[in-house]
């Protein structure tokens, strides 16, 4: 018998489904063709540029295009300095008639594998308020002599008080208590000379934050270029109360007493922290399954990371043969330098028992805010989804502060360099709050993905398994969990992904009786069965 030609044989794909057919097993029913794996984590979309307020919109692009990278890896730490430059200068009371106050002050990271480009990504971002900062600084040390001339002559009239009020004493102390007066402002005056305005910190510790944060009541920002040193740092023994004490600092409005024995008392007025950064999604991971299991990460702090955002993945490369736009720039610093001179009685702001200056909404922007506020309450209570998944429904239950935090940052960016600000926050500013929600609960879903998506999570680890041979045809539901794989060691995390392989047409369980008790066997699609498997 003559060898059949090459234009005889069949075409590559009917070869394929002859050998498949050829693996099949008497009385086994054909299989269909497989189908193709679900994502692990569902696709998150790119940020556009109407949802950026326009004066920041043309310098944010500018820098997203020279460097090939996502214009939210900008955004967010954008917004994340403006709002610890706002910080407690001006708040909202979103409700229309509570005195509910949020201030601005956010929690945000970049995630993306390395070589991405973050660490650039957040220095772009936060150069202007780094600029401030460099100014700050070169004028306190500019000062320097004149502070050490005014402590010298600032001892003199200490001394010479302290003279008179002795005298005072002598004579029935008839002028005791404008002296002390007069002293105490002395010493007020002499405290404020030392203190440096200061934006933000890198690395300090929670003692040294806090002498920070007393001297800066209006808040700080913490920068790390890695967010996983700052979790690691949390999570050293000894160190809970570091923990504690970023925990209370996220609502910004609450005031904070330190008792030490060796130190004394540390009252801070305001304690109101931002933190922004990048961060690696596979350091990333523990920390997310510490929250999904409920272990003792599951305090809330890693939800607090409100604008956190994941891309895709990169950008096309391309090479940006053009200069930087210098005007862009330009009128951003202008918006962090208007911001940061900021004057709440401009807006017409409240301020009641020498509380935070605060603004509501317009008629329109309350309209908007009650409508979003009924959805996202709803969802809260009776969304089944989120019943099962009670770490990212701890995630969105953050967004009563987000939205309208976002809602007055654009409204203060927007309007701030107007020779006569709203007063109100109105539906522009509130509708783009609303979609940068929605648009960062897509970025959220990844981050929770194991949590909400736990079917595809574990066909996918099963998968793996088969294509390495790990798992193989005929082999029982109990063989596969009792080999306690990572993340496929329950009964139930099996079942699930079988049940979504089952559907793509990976494998099929077969439930057979041997000696009176059921088993079920995984039989897998003939092209990935091995040979003798």
């Amino acid at each position: 018998m003559s060898e059949p030609t090459i234009a005889a044989l069949p075409a590559v794909p009917e070869l394929a489904h002859h050998l498949d057919e050829a693996n099949l097993e008497a009385g086994e029913s054909p299989w269909p063709e497989k189908g193709d794996l679900p994502p692990e984590r569902p696709e998150v979309p790119a940020l556009l540029s109407k949802m950026l307020p326009a004066p920041l919109c043309p310098w944010l692009e500018d820098v997203a295009e020279r460097a090939c990278i996502p214009l939210e890896y900008l955004a967010a730490p954008t917004l994340v300095g403006l709002g610890s430059l706002v910080g407690r200068q001006l708040g909202i009371c979103p409700g229309r008639f509570d005195d509910y106050l949020v201030v601005p002050n956010l929690w945000g990271a970049i995630i993306g594998r390395p070589g991405l480009m973050k660490s650039h990504a957040v220095t772009e971002a936060l150069s202007p308020l780094h600029w401030l900062a460099t100014k700050a600084s070169q004028r306190f040390e500019a000062g320097r002599s004149d502070r050490e001339a005014r402590a010298l002559g600032t001892e003199a009239r200490k001394k010479a008080l302290q003279s008179k009020m002795v005298r005072a004493e002598k004579n029935g102390g008839e002028q005791r208590h404008s002296l002390l007066q007069e002293l105490r402002e002395l010493i007020e005056g002499e405290r404020a000379d030392e203190i440096e305005r200061r934006y933000l910190t890198q690395d300090p510790t929670v003692e040294k934050l806090g002498e920070l944060l007393r001297d800066n009541p209006r808040g700080l920002l913490v920068e790390r270029d890695e967010v996983a040193g700052w979790l690691r740092t949390l999570d050293k023994p000894g160190r809970e109360g570091d923990r504690e004490f970023y925990l209370e600092s996220w609502n910004g409005t609450s005031a904070y007493t330190v008792d030490r024995i060796g130190r004394g008392t540390l009252h801070i007025p305001a304690l109101c922290i931002s933190v922004v950064g990048g961060i690696q999604p596979g350091k990333l991971k523990r920390y997310v399954a510490a929250t999904l299991e409920g272990a003792a990460g599951d305090d809330g702090l890693l939800q607090r990371l409100q604008l956190l955002v994941w891309p895709d993945g990169p950008r096309e490369w391309h090479n940006p043969d053009r200069p930087p736009n210098n005007d862009a720039r330009r009128r951003a610093h202008a918006v962090f330098e208007t911001l940061d001179q900021l004057d709440p009685a401009a807006f017409g702001a409240s301020d009641q028992d020498d509380s935070i200056p605060y603004l509501r909404f317009a008629p329109d922007g309350q309209s908007v805010w009650d409508e979003w506020r009924d959805r996202l309450e709803n969802r809260l209570r009776s969304d089944d989804e989120l019943a099962g998944a009670s770490s990212f429904e701890a995630h969105l239950s953050k967004y009563r502060s987000l939205m309208p935090s976002l809602a007055l940052l654009f409204h203060v960016i927007e309007t701030a360099s107007k020779e006569e600000p709203a007063a109100g926050v109105g539906e522009k500013p509130v509708l783009m709050a609303a979609a940068w929600c929605d648009f960062l609960e897509r970025h959220a879903r990844k981050l929770y993905a194991a949590q909400l998506y736990p079917d595809n999570a574990s066909a996918r680890r099963l998968a793996s398994k088969i294509t390495k041979g790990a798992l193989r045809d005929g082999n029982t539901v109990r063989e596969i969990y009792r080999r306690e794989w990572a993340d496929l060691a329950s009964p139930e995390s099996v079942r699930q992904g079988l049940s979504v392989l089952e559907k793509i047409h990976w494998a099929r369980v077969m439930c057979t009786l041997t000696g009176g008790r059921s088993t079920d066997t995984v039989r897998l699609h003939p092209s990935l069965r091995t040979p003798g498997g």
